[in-house]
């Protein structure tokens, strides 16, 4: 190694930590008839089209996303979790319905299959909304995409095969069902070989009706 190589490896910035961080989103849980009729209609499909190459979703890890924040300082969760209850405090327990399916895109070879979500009472993005606002509060960046809810089921990984479990999967369609909201949820997500695991970091109720 040259003396300018040596000195570079100690230099003072290089001793400097750099800060942890983990990736987190914020999300509302389902209810377990909604999970277990997710498991059913995913076996039915894979069952249908076993050589159909996709990731499909685990349904204990099922859940609607409100706001993605990616990697973030370990630091700031606690800001992150006194933003979510404040925009829990703001809003009302209320009932969504998951129904119908469908896939992205709509042309050409799909990629994600979906199951839909009516927010008839518009608590769903009532609580998105006070969540974006209290986030920006503690100097999170607010989201500048619209909030399209869905719940992904499957990431299809190959062409072949693609429109027909996505056909299969619109013409099976999917139960309406209700699902009651009571709270928001901050989330930590880790990805492993295995794919990614997750751990509740903090729970907050939504106001009683």
């Amino acid at each position: 190694m040259s003396a300018r190589n040596k000195l570079n490896a100690f230099h003072p910035s290089s001793l400097i930590p750099h800060p942890l961080t983990c990736r987190v989103f914020c999300a509302v849980p389902l209810t377990e008839e909604v999970r277990e009729s997710a498991a059913r209609h995913m076996e039915s499909l894979r069952a249908s089209l076993p050589y159909v190459r996709a990731s499909w979703e685990r349904p204990e890890k099922m859940h609607i996303t409100l706001k993605f924040l990616g990697e973030i300082e370990e630091s700031r969760v606690e800001a992150l979790s006194r933003a979510a209850e404040r925009a829990a405090h703001e809003a009302e327990s209320f009932t969504l319905s998951i129904s119908g399916a469908g896939a992205f895109p709509a042309r050409g070879n799909p990629r994600v299959l979906w199951l839909g979500i009516k927010d008839e009472t518009g608590g769903l993005y009532g609580l998105q909304r006070a969540l974006e606002t209290e986030t920006e509060r503690e100097g999170f960046r607010r989201e500048q995409r619209p909030f399209h809810p869905h719940l992904t089921i499957a990431r299809l990984r190959q062409p072949e095969g693609a429109r027909e479990v996505a056909t299969l999967h619109q013409d099976t369609g999917f139960e309406t069902l209700s699902c009651p909201v009571s709270e928001l949820l901050v989330i930590r997500s880790e990805l492993g070989p295995k794919g990614s695991r997750y751990t509740e970091i903090s729970k907050h109720k939504l106001s009683a009706r």
